[in-house]
């Protein structure tokens, strides 16, 4: 963590709702006269689009699933290294991964490749990072709460984790504010299921293979980052989602509410939170709920505080 540079991560998975809180935190940013360093998680993906599938094939050959979620399609330690050297300079290398088309045109490479590695320009005053991993801790975390689990699947977990390697790489030590941002899972499935099949033409058959097959990866290094988040935003349906694999449709805003949980309750003015955020109520000491059409004003509403206090930090030395 670092007083000078600071680092604010939001970690979720695609459709979780980190694009509403990057909206959200740009307009704290623009309000605040800050300038940001914008990270993407998907520019630490260890292969290009055509290598990875081509790795993904070779695994599946080979009976080894492997998925987005875990290490061996993912570059933690160069995600770390970003962070710390980032908290210790205010620069580090990045590059983007051009998953648009428009985008990947107008620089003239093909979509679904990378640009190069350069050095993020001096001058920002945080950085602010969205994507799968930004609290990620990997072995050492599953070994030390996973030994403690009496859990079938987690004990299955458990031995294949303690025949790997500690790489030691904790993302999450480097991390000046960590927002977690998840829906409950069925309605994570259900927005999955349906943004295959409606945009990319899968079958919903190819994309609940998906899932499971995702599943041990999104159990060891997805879900324990909400554990060290300060705060965490989760959707949760007002809906009935029992079975995400026939629901119709996806749940909308307006039909979910939001829960968000403080990891330090005493460090937040509730009796202000509920002035400003209409229909809002507590649900234990440490969280608070608002209507799903609110999240985007409750985040700018909670963050922008912080977000201030770690820029006085900054300027003030600490």
């Amino acid at each position: 963590m670092s007083t000078k540079h600071p680092v604010i991560a939001v970690t979720g998975s695609s459709g979780s709702g980190t694009t509403t809180v990057r909206h959200a935190f740009e307009e704290i940013f623009l309000r605040e006269g800050l300038h940001a360093a914008f990270v993407e998680g998907n520019a630490f993906r260890r292969y290009d689009r055509a290598a990875q599938d081509a790795a993904i094939r070779h695994a599946h050959e080979q009976d080894r699933p492997i998925s987005l979620f875990g290490p061996e399609l993912n570059l933690f330690d160069r995600l770390e290294g970003l962070f710390r050297e980032y908290s210790r300079s205010g620069t580090g290398l990045c590059r983007r991964y051009l998953e648009e088309p428009e985008t990947a045109a107008e620089l003239g490479l093909p979509t679904g490749t990378f640009t190069e590695w350069e050095e993020i320009p001096e001058g920002t005053d945080l950085l602010f990072y969205e994507g799968l991993h930004g609290g990620c801790i990997q072995a050492t975390w599953t070994r030390r709460e996973m030994s403690a689990s009496h859990n079938p699947f987690i004990v299955q977990q458990r031995h294949k984790v303690e025949e790997q390697p500690d790489t030691g790489v904790d993302i999450a030590q480097w991390v000046d504010l960590l927002l977690g941002v998840v829906p409950s899972i069925n309605l994570e499935w259900i927005q999955k299921i349906h943004r295959d099949c409606f945009r990319r033409g899968m079958s919903a058959e190819a994309v609940t293979a998906t899932i499971l097959e995702r599943l041990p990866d999104y159990v060891r290094y997805i879900t324990p980052q909400f554990s060290f988040t300060d705060i965490n935003f989760q959707r949760v349906p007002l809906v009935d989602v029992s079975n995400p694999f026939t629901a119709q449709d996806v749940p909308t805003q307006d039909e979910s509410v939001v829960v968000i949980r403080f990891r330090d309750p005493e460090q937040v003015d509730f009796p202000e939170l509920l002035r400003h955020l209409n229909e809002s109520f507590m649900s234990r000491p440490n969280t608070l709920v608002v209507p799903g059409g609110d999240m985007g004003h409750a985040m700018e509403v909670i963050c922008t505080p912080m977000v201030h206090e770690l820029v006085e930090r900054k300027r003030n030395g600490g």
